[in-house]
């Protein structure tokens, strides 16, 4: 996002059709899982890859 320039404000409401709710970006930023649809509506508001906004953490002990 902030490569891009992007705040939450444009997360939820400059998407068009792709706006992530509230709720969601709460999720986003507390590190819990979100939706497949989310991670696609991230990439086309941002206009970037998969790999520019996920990470995979193995959390086993």
């Amino acid at each position: 996002m902030k490569e891009k320039g992007a705040t939450t404000y444009t997360l939820q409401y400059k998407g068009g059709e792709h706006n992530i709710s509230s709720s969601t970006i709460r999720r986003l930023k507390a590190g819990e899982s979100v939706s497949t649809n989310t991670l696609d509506s991230l990439c086309k508001i941002l206009q970037c890859n998969i790999s520019d906004v996920i990470q995979y953490i193995d959390k086993t002990p």
